[in-house]
């Protein structure tokens, strides 16, 4: 196939990672980026998919290198019967013509281009038992990326991979999610759970659990529940200038579409319990952050939470509430179980995403920095969570 890139800032995408504004977010944080317009001329002949936009962002690795970042791009249907001219076969050949095309477009010291597709398989998130004593936890940062499976693990689970030139890197967004239709009626949506979600949506109701989405004027509280989730879980949270920055981009924002980022509350007699922020983009909905405290777990704020972010979303016009993030399988021995539990016990569909993967363009010094990356990534994910437990 012949691929075009044509630089387009104005290149609208669907795909919330793939927007304007999210690399206008990155952009406070260090980061540049370009926008390009991608054109696709199959061979033989064969229909054309429309162009789509491809946001491709770099940042500085420091001695005088950098490396470019596409999340969650291209943004191309490879199903079956989509009038594309494509399917998955196509998807690595698409994948290296783009690299081919950046290699002469990203800056003469980038050390490589990772790619974070979001291509995946599926299987049916058929929840956690009914009997599962852990239903009432969520008490991990939904926006932090799991580890790989451990040892334990009873199955691989199916995903898109590619072969050389593409080297598997170290992933940045979560590899594995959930994601919950919601073109449905509430009755419908509380059918698709496990029993025990659906009594504990109605309980925290009936104990007076209420939701408000309170927006940034609430971010305090939010960040103190954050605090505390992450002292209990052992887990890595953003200084809080990071999330006062998401909520002053999106005051000030007028990118296309412009996103709807919301802070929800849920308080019993007036007390902060537990915390989400979501995003609406479209026809998409994410479950970005979740924070809750060590105090009332048993009225069970965090299903209020979700219940009341996933209406909200139906009501916006999104089609998808995605939980963004669990274990790769349901394995008791994974440190994130109980994630994986409660995510899935809202029903839906379970995401194998092909995750992270490496275009090297400078090899002998990419050697040097996967050695340095993983030795801190060991670091970060097993011993520091060691010391701390």
């Amino acid at each position: 196939m012949r691929v075009t890139l044509a630089r387009n800032d104005a290149a609208v995408s669907p795909v919330f990672l793939q927007s304007r504004f999210w690399a206008d977010f990155k952009a406070l944080a260090g980061w540049t980026y370009a926008r390009y317009q991608v054109s696709i001329e199959p061979e033989a002949g064969g229909p054309a998919p429309n162009p789509f936009s491809l946001s491709v962002m770099e940042r500085s690795l420091g001695a005088s290198l950098r490396f470019a970042y596409v999340p969650h791009g291209p943004e191309i249907d490879f199903e079956s019967g989509s009038g594309t001219g494509l399917d998955p076969a196509d998807r690595e050949q698409l994948l290296l013509a783009i690299a081919g095309q950046l290699r002469s477009l990203v800056s003469r010291s980038c050390l490589f281009i990772r790619f974070d597709p979001a291509w995946y398989e599926t299987e049916a998130a058929l929840g956690a038992s009914d009997s599962d004593p852990d239903a009432g936890t969520d008490s991990v940062d939904a926006g932090a990326a799991p580890e790989s499976g451990t040892a334990t693990a009873i199955r691989i689970p199916s995903r898109p991979v590619f072969s050389r030139p593409f080297l598997k890197a170290s992933d940045v967004q979560p590899p594995d999610s959930v994601v919950l239709d919601i073109r449905r009626t509430d009755d419908e949506i509380l059918a698709g759970m496990k029993t025990k979600w659906r009594y504990n949506v109605r309980l925290s109701a009936k104990k007076g659990v209420t939701v408000v989405s309170e927006g940034a004027t609430s971010l305090g509280e939010f960040y103190r529940l954050y605090e505390t989730t992450a002292t209990r879980d052992h887990i890595s949270i953003h200084p809080r200038s990071y999330y006062e920055r998401l909520f002053a981009l999106q005051v000030a924002n007028e990118a296309e579409p412009r996103p709807d980022i919301r802070l929800w509350i849920a308080r019993h007699e007036g007390q902060a319990l537990a915390a989400i922020i979501t995003v609406y983009y479209g026809s998409e909905a994410t479950y970005l952050y979740g924070a809750s405290s060590d105090q009332h777990r048993n009225l069970m704020p965090a299903y209020a939470l979700q219940w009341a972010a996933i209406r909200a979303a139906r009501e916006a016009g999104c089609s998808t509430y995605d939980f963004y993030g669990i274990p790769p399988i349901d394995d008791p021995a994974h440190a994130m179980s109980g994630l994986y539990r409660f995510k899935t016990g809202f029903g839906g569909e379970i995401r194998h995403y092909t995750g992270a993967w490496d275009y090297v363009l400078l090899p002998a010094t990419y050697t040097a920095f996967r050695l340095a990356e993983r030795a801190r990534l060991f670091w970060h994910k097993t011993v520091k969570k060691r010391i701390g437990s």
